[in-house]
């Protein structure tokens, strides 16, 4: 759930703190990869886990996304390594940047840092763009399936649908420490319970993005959408980026994306990805949809209760404490939270999933 852009540095113009700025172009430097550099531009501070600074260069031009704190709870190389394999592998769909480099850990630059095609485009729009994005998503969830020993580092659980369902249980279990009413808690738990200890009709796994909301998604000249944040990629179940793109605690998330889709868009949305993929399992894609949004909602408590804290010193894996990121964004982050998780919009969703259950239902 961060909020990650690699737009056109037009789009936003900031600093960048000296050191990290100065510790940047050594590590440019020392790996080879300042070679037709030409400016370094830094860009808005719009994610949880990554600064990101613009290359320009005498020819393509880069992003250096570097790390705030590791959401798969990595350590600095083991991070870098499992990043790199998200868009080396997502880049064969065509609808993700390319990798150019990696920058090792370091004392100055403790998480390293990745180097990435740098996307020119603009902010998606709904609905007009869910097109571009049910394209882009069937792209990936089409490539090719390596065999089990070729698919490390990224996550390949055997059981795709039972490692999220312990994934949001894990989350779960900050719901007390967040701060919540009573009745959100009751609430969510109630929600919790419905989820099945295991699907029906469980489909093969699929390369998926798992961080497939609208903000992170780039729209070229062409039409064309990237998938420019691939932080989280894993072998699991599509449904669970199907439901990212569309949930409405992922439509409203991102402010440029901003977007309250109506019914007839979400339906249409799940029909083009379902006839560009053959993929038809309604039951399936109905409750990954409601098991990413309480992967979303749990999430949200996990980050009430740890955004708090004070940052890692050493700089070690997962981190959310709020001081790792500018004033601005963690209000928007906290503001987006909270409205997440009151009652009116917990019942708003609820009501969308009944009504597009019934629309899809009817289509099989």
């Amino acid at each position: 759930m961060t909020l990650t852009r690699h737009a056109s540095p037009e789009y936003a113009q900031v600093s960048l703190d000296p050191p990290l700025a100065e510790a940047l172009t050594l590590a440019l430097a020392e790996t080879g990869h300042d070679r037709g550099v030409t400016a370094v531009r830094p860009m808005a501070d719009t994610g949880l886990a990554h600064h990101h600074v613009w290359l320009a260069r005498d020819g393509d031009d880069w992003v250096a996304r570097l790390p705030k704190q590791s959401q798969m709870d990595l350590l600095p190389r083991e991070n870098l390594a499992y990043q790199a394999a998200c868009f080396a592998r997502a880049a064969e769909g065509g609808h993700a940047p390319a990798l150019h480099g990696v920058l090792p850990p370091s004392a100055a630059l403790p998480r390293g840092g990745l180097l990435v095609e740098a996307v020119h485009g603009r902010p998606a729009r709904l609905p007009e763009d869910l097109p571009a994005i049910a394209e882009a998503l069937a792209t990936l969830h089409d490539l090719p399936l390596p065999a089990p020993s070729a698919r490390a580092p990224l996550l390949a659980p055997a059981a795709p649908w039972r490692a999220m369902h312990d994934e949001v249980a894990t989350q779960a279990e900050h719901l007390d420490q967040a701060g919540l009413s009573p009745e959100v808690i009751t609430t969510l738990r109630e929600e919790l319970a419905t989820l099945p200890a295991r699907l029906g009709e469980d489909e093969a796994p699929r390369l998926i993005s798992f961080d497939a909301h609208p903000g992170n998604f780039l729209i070229r000249d062409d039409g064309r959408a990237v998938l420019v944040d691939l932080e989280k990629c894993r072998y699991s179940l599509p449904g669970f980026d199907l439901a990212h793109a569309s949930l409405y605690t992922s439509t409203t998330w991102d402010p440029l994306s901003h977007a309250v889709l109506e019914l007839p868009e979400l339906a249409d949305f799940h029909r083009r990805w379902m006839a560009r993929t053959g993929l038809r399992s309604v039951d399936t894609l109905l409750a990954c949809r409601r098991a990413m949004w309480l992967w979303s909602l749990t999430w949200c408590a996990k980050w009430r209760a740890r955004q708090v804290l004070a940052r890692d010193p050493r700089a070690r894996g997962e981190d959310w404490s709020a001081e790792l990121s500018e004033a601005a964004l963690i209000a928007h982050v906290r503001d987006r939270v909270d409205h997440y998780l009151s009652l009116d919009t917990l019942d708003h969703v609820r009501r969308e999933f009944d009504a597009l259950a019934h629309v899809l239902q009817k289509d099989t």
